[in-house]
């Protein structure tokens, strides 16, 4: 019989449940020091010899008895002779036990005898390092559960201690579940999908502390799946099963936990991270995850993180927070705590944050993420405006310098990015693709600071500045042409539709992906269709939605759409065909203020650097002929 949830509670609760029914063992181990790096002290340790252990010249120059210098000065030079008053001294040296002091060899004059001048008396003990300077033997150099960092290990060493008791590592036992997975390199087949999470979960892991060992792929199969689970619980602390959490007919976890443990609990009111399993198998701990790769990140770094931060006596990580205006409208269902991944840039002096992509699924949302959005159960998301508080995954002090691009999608736009990083620029630049009108939203409210923007006026025959006039009067606002793009049809390799114009489409009901509302591709095509006298209800897809061009040539590549309207490297990155059909400009819309501050002018010099040029136009379909030009508003 098919299971559902057995619970559906809160995080918190959900944590607290788990921590107070499972923990990992402590255990001791001997390493070497200077292999210790980020390893938990098991105990207290001391030193066992000074540091240095003699007293040492701390300068270049001279060592001698100080009241023998009495008396120098610059009306009075004193000179001292060689080996009888003074012996020569290198930093580190012994201190000649007859002497008590040293002379900085810039302080000193050699006469061709030999003789030292001095202009001044020295003080005793002056430029000299006494012994136990730095440690002194018997003192306390780290305290029990201390994280081992670059300067102790060089304090453990200077103090003599060579060996260092730690906590061992807990190891934790991953098993990667799906009868659809296969590894990483192996060729791609429709239905397969690469293993990746083992890795980013064993990564995580090792960044916390623990040892983690990824078992081999088991399929959805109750009686393989059973077996590895009993294998990992007899030698691991940790039992770690990625997927097949949920409540479908090949979700095996937790029946599997339930027949060789127990189950606390199924289900967690958070998303991503609901379908997951919290229990024990065979007396240890063990956590099913969800096969989603956010969820499961999100879902190991809540419940398996405190448990190895305990283990190792260290307290759990706190992120950064921020406080920073919402740039969109963001809306939850209540009764479920959502986990909201955003962008964040410094615009007109205040923090902006975006919503990125929403899904389970979504893994670059995670790589493209600032920070955290937690939206709390009991809320219904945030306006737009409205200050909310983040939890951060970079610094707000990295932030200030981050520069955030709103409005149309193209792929320069990516490259910009990359290539601000090689000219060695202190800023840095992420995009949100609200598409054209949305980008011009974005900047009228002084939440980008610039936007990609395509959009063709019919009645002037101009791109752009028609919009802008229209939609931001009286502000000072710069148009900057980035590059001429050519957008055409997006179909598969060879045109077996023999797709030439826009009435092509609407023979046979063709399936077309469009884009979305507010993107300047959409409103190329609506201007396209109101040319050719079409309603978009004879264009069949019309409603179906991407937010890129590389969206739109995905769902030609996968086969669930026959054509799209995009841009020549969309087509080229899945070995499709392109029907060129018009040169649109693509501008960059900022204020003028902007333009003019040391961020727009990094941009500036970017996007006129010769190489920069080159690169784009090498993608196929694009001339940066005027790249950089000022245009009028």
């Amino acid at each position: 019989m098919q299971k559902v949830y057995l619970n559906n509670i809160p995080r918190h609760e959900a944590r607290r449940l788990f921590i107070s029914r499972a923990a990992l063992p402590r255990r001791v181990e001997t390493v070497a020091t200077d292999g210790a790096l980020g390893r938990v002290t098991a105990k207290a340790a001391f030193a066992r010899l000074s540091m240095p252990g003699y007293q040492a010249a701390a300068m270049d120059g001279i060592a001698v008895r100080a009241e023998r210098t009495f008396g120098a000065s610059d009306q009075a030079p004193l000179q001292l002779a060689p080996e009888e008053e003074y012996r020569a001294v290198d930093t580190g040296d012994p201190l000649p036990p007859e002497c008590d002091a040293v002379i900085k060899v810039e302080e000193i004059q050699f006469l061709p005898g030999g003789e030292a001048e001095i202009l001044a008396p020295a003080v005793p003990w002056q430029h000299v390092r006494p012994v136990g300077e730095d440690v002194v033997a018997g003192e306390l150099i780290v305290p029990a559960y201390h994280r081992l960092r670059p300067a102790d290990l060089g304090a453990l060493l200077a103090g003599g201690v060579t060996e260092v008791a730690v906590l061992a590592r807990p190891k934790v036992i991953i098993i990667p579940t799906g009868t659809e997975l296969i590894p990483p390199g192996e060729p791609r087949r429709p239905g397969s999908i690469p293993d990746f999470n083992s890795a980013v979960i064993a990564a995580y892991l090792s960044e916390w502390g623990a040892e983690p060992v990824t078992g081999g792929i088991v399929p959805d199969n109750l009686e393989r799946l059973r077996a590895a689970a009993a294998a990992a619980a007899a030698e691991g602390d940790l039992v770690i099963i990625n997927a097949g959490s949920s409540a479908g007919r090949e979700d095996y976890t937790a029946r599997v936990m339930e027949e060789l443990g127990e189950v606390l609990l199924h289900g967690v009111a958070a998303r991503p991270g609901k379908p997951t399993v919290l229990g024990t198998i065979a007396g240890k701990p063990a956590v099913g995850l969800p096969g989603y790769p956010v969820s499961a990140y999100l879902s190991l770094e809540w419940f398996v993180r405190p448990l190895i931060s305990g283990c190792l006596g260290q307290p759990e990580p706190e992120r950064e927070r921020l406080a920073a205006e919402l740039g969109r409208r963001v809306v939850s269902e209540m009764g479920v705590e959502e986990h909201v991944r955003m962008t964040v840039g410094f615009v007109g002096g205040r923090y902006i944050a975006n919503p990125l992509a929403r899904g389970a699924g979504v893994t670059m949302s995670l790589v493209r993420a600032d920070g955290m959005l937690v939206i709390p159960e009991q809320s219904l998301g945030f306006e737009q405006g409205e200050t909310v508080e983040l939890e951060l995954y970079r610094p707000a002090a990295a932030l200030r310098h981050h520069l955030l691009a709103a409005g149309s999608h193209d792929l320069i736009i990516d490259l910009l990015a990359t290539a601000l990083k090689e000219h060695g620029s202190k800023f840095s630049l992420s995009s949100a693709h609200l598409g054209s009108m949305g980008g011009i939203a974005a900047i009228g409210k002084g939440q980008a600071h610039l936007a990609g923007v395509h959009l063709f006026d019919p009645e002037t025959g101009d791109y752009n500045a028609p919009y802008i006039r229209r939609l931001l009067p009286g502000l000072e606002l710069c148009l900057v042409n980035l590059a001429y793009r050519m957008q055409g049809w997006i179909v598969p390799d060879g045109n077996p539709d023999g797709v030439k114009e826009i009435k092509d489409l609407a023979r046979g009901k063709l399936g077309f992906v469009n884009r979305q509302k507010g993107a300047g591709t959409r409103l190329l095509f609506d201007h396209l269709l109101k040319q050719a006298g079409l309603a978009p209800g004879q264009i069949y897809g019309y409603g179906r939605e991407e937010h890129t061009h590389l969206n739109v040539a995905a769902a030609v590549a996968a086969g669930t759409a026959r054509a799209g309207l995009g841009i020549l490297p969309a087509a080229r990155a899945f070995g499709l065909g392109f029907v060129p059909l018009v040169e649109e400009r693509y501008d960059l819309l900022m204020s003028t203020a902007f333009y003019r501050s040391g961020a727009g002018q990094s941009l500036l010099e970017v996007i006129n650097d010769p190489s920069f040029k080159e690169r784009v136009e090498s993608m196929g379909g694009y001339s940066m002929r005027e790249a950089g030009r000022l245009i009028e508003i």
